[in-house]
């Protein structure tokens, strides 16, 4: 019997083109069920017609369907893929708008702070609705969630369906490890590597090529190019001694050392703001690849099938062993990080399942950081679980970025004008404002 693969969010249609081509790559999967699922009939219909035009691309015949109606979507799913953003480009645009106006500076505000604390409150209503939905109608499901924050999306998922089978899928290990090969003039099929800690700041522990490690390799080219030690991570690495698995514009906002100060900004060229442009340009290739649709039949397919969701179908499909980096709930894992949050480990994919590894200590400085990243992501999915509006302004205070920024009045007032500006997009009884 063929797999069902859904796909929740399925307008995001670039990314939902890139998961179909590696998917339908796949000799195994290419006659698999698709249904896509949105809330928005125009960008579904666009799904629809990129996946069929994908499909033609790639030789493949899947059955295909699209339903504005998630439980009809959900119904009999074999592996589900989120891929939502609650709010769209507007709600991108008050989560940098509004904290700029306190003089708080953010890059993507996609992961913890400020933004990233908002954008989770108003996907985290959307994520109980799907939990429920796959318990009802597919309780054996895999839910693949790439939908950010991760690490909090993750963690509320535990709490409010523990039995859920999830696993959060994000390609930053991959692409730095594939950056640092390329630095250091090494093929990346040529070398090993085993990184841990949490999405967004996993820590790249073991790097090498037959038994040689390659950080000595990257330090004396880091030594030798005066410009490439102006980038953020490459700055933390030189401090810390471990590479951080996220570019320097994600890393930025983790930590309290550099987007408060002009002077550091300019040293490590820090795009203020960039997910702005990031997602005013999404909206410009949704628009372009709509307009192809009207042109052409076939899309071209890039069958490079580095993205983690067409490798855990397939390898649960077919029983390839692979390893990815995948984030889950930390159960002893990294024991030196608290359990029952999201963290980002090693995990073997074989026709069994999806086993995570346990990787131990991090390195204390490592530990350190992840557990200041930790708390907001805790304390905002305690705020939702809880209905405690106080959590809410806790996971701003205690956030790195924000609290080196603002004051503890300044972080009130901005939870209370963010909180007003999102309106009905966050649950109910997070919407009240909280008296000192």
């Amino acid at each position: 019997m063929k797999p069902t693969v859904v796909i929740i969010g399925a307008g995001s249609v670039e990314f939902t083109r890139e998961l179909l081509g590696d998917i339908l790559s796949f000799p195994e999967l290419e006659s698999i069920r698709i249904v896509l699922h949105d809330i928005d009939s125009e960008r579904l219909e666009t799904a629809e017609a990129i996946t069929h035009a994908t499909a033609r691309a790639a030789g493949a015949s899947p059955e295909v369907n699209a339903t504005t109606d998630r439980r009809r979507a959900l119904d009999g799913a074999d592996y589900v893929i989120n891929v939502i953003q609650v709010g769209m480009h507007e709600a991108t645009l008050r989560d940098f708008e509004i904290p700029a106006r306190y003089g708080l500076n953010q890059t993507i505000g996609d992961t913890i702070g400020i933004g990233g604390i908002f954008r989770g409150l108003r996907t985290f209503p959307v994520l109980a609705g799907i939990a429920r939905d796959m318990q009802q109608l597919c309780p054996e499901a895999w839910l693949l969630n790439y939908t950010n924050p991760m690490a909090m999306n993750v963690s509320f998922l535990h709490h409010v369906a523990p039995r859920l089978r999830v696993l959060g899928l994000c390609h930053s290990v991959y692409w730095t490890m594939v950056g640092l090969c390329e630095l250091i003039d090494v093929p990346y099929d040529d070398v090993s590597y085993w990184s841990a800690g949490v999405n967004h700041q996993a820590w790249v522990l073991r790097w090498e090529r037959g038994g040689q490690d390659l950080y000595p390799l990257l330090d004396e080219r880091i030594r030798t190019d005066a410009e490439l030690r102006r980038r953020v991570r490459v700055d933390m690495y030189r401090r810390l001694g471990y590479y951080p698995t996220e570019t320097s514009e994600h890393s930025s906002e983790y930590v309290p050392w550099y987007l408060r100060r002009p002077d550091e900004i300019d040293r490590l060229r820090i795009n203020v703001g960039e997910y702005v442009s990031i997602s005013e340009a999404n909206l410009a290739e949704y628009g372009r690849v709509r307009a192809q649709l009207a042109d052409t039949e076939t899309l071209p397919i890039d069958t490079g099938s580095t993205e983690y969701a067409p490798q855990v179908i397939h390898s649960l499909e077919t029983g390839r062993r692979r390893v990815i980096s995948a984030n889950v709930v930390n159960q002893g894992l990294i024991t030196n990080l608290p359990d029952g949050v999201a963290v980002e480990v090693p995990t073997v994919l074989d026709a069994s399942g999806a086993h995570p590894m346990k990787v131990g200590d991090l390195p204390p400085q490592c530990a350190a950081l992840n557990r200041n990243f930790l708390g907001p992501v805790d304390l905002a999915v305690r705020a939702a679980v809880n209905e405690d509006p106080r959590l809410v302004r806790a996971a701003a205070m205690v956030d790195p970025n924000t609290a080196a920024t603002l004051t503890v009045d300044q972080i009130w007032d901005l939870c209370d004008e963010l909180t007003a500006a999102h309106g009905d997009l966050l649950p109910e009884p997070l919407r009240a404002r909280v008296a000192l």
